[in-house]
């Protein structure tokens, strides 16, 4: 049986591989914040004495590697398929940053750093194949980082205080050199415009106070996911139509 010309069998392991991959995210989740390593032999012995599956990453972790399975599809080779390794790579590291900076107001330094340094093992197999891909990633690598660092420069030279966490810099450097140039100013825009919109609504619903911080990695996190569902041409359309009121006709 095929979905999308994939055989089914792919999907099973996918989820299979999605609610591990999410179990360990939560531990990660978990010893992250508190500067421990992930992996070590810790995992086995705590995992004995306070082992609690957290069926929401799980499943939510599932879920995505079977809809991108779906999305793009699997192809005859390696390098056809970088697109969704390194979706698949990403995707638990996207989850730490959100639940982390939700809940901690911080993006840990390593975590940041494990998306650099995935980032560049992507940037040199693309570069195999096709320099130029290489080269778009890297600078995505530098207008990621360099628009939010921009902004917290500003922020604190204007408004006495950081407008922007230097975690969400490194996060967006790091995320350049997963989706390059164009791709991460959409993921800019998108992050903006969705945190514009959320931060209203937990304004206006008092779930938020005018002075308490509302972290922005979450954010960046959902611009992320909606660039690796959604094509570049039908998000810059839709951004277009927004920020033109409409008069926007391609």
């Amino acid at each position: 049986m095929y979905f999308n010309d994939v055989h089914i069998a792919y999907y099973v392991v996918a989820t299979i591989i999605g609610l591990i991959v999410g179990q360990l995210t939560d531990w990660a989740n978990k010893r992250l914040p508190e500067y421990k390593s992930v992996i070590s032999k810790d995992i086995i012995n705590e995992y004995k004495i306070n082992f609690k599956p957290n069926y929401i990453l799980m499943l939510l972790t599932a879920i995505i590697y079977v809809t991108l399975i779906y999305i793009c599809g699997i192809k005859d080779t390696i390098v056809a398929n970088l697109d969704l390794i390194k979706y698949f790579i990403l995707t638990p590291m996207l989850l730490s940053a959100f639940v982390i900076d939700f809940k901690l107001q911080i993006i840990p330094n390593r975590l940041n750093l494990t998306i650099f340094e995935v980032g560049f093992i992507f940037a040199f197999l693309y570069g195999l194949s096709n320099v130029a891909i290489t080269i778009n990633m890297l600078l995505g690598m530098i207008a990621g980082g360099g628009i939010f660092l921009l902004i917290t420069l500003l922020g604190g030279l204007f408004y006495g205080k950081e407008a922007m966490g230097f975690g969400d810099v490194k996060l967006m450097g790091a995320l350049g050199l997963f989706f390059g140039l164009s791709n991460i100013v959409i993921i800019t825009l998108v992050s903006f415009l969705i945190g514009a919109i959320l931060s209203i609504l937990l304004l206006v619903t008092k779930i938020k106070k005018s002075d308490e911080y509302i972290p922005f990695g979450p954010f960046i996190v959902i611009a992320t996911f909606i660039s690796m569902y959604i094509p570049f041409e039908q998000i810059k359309t839709i951004l277009m139509q927004i920020f033109t009121l409409g008069m926007y006709h391609g």
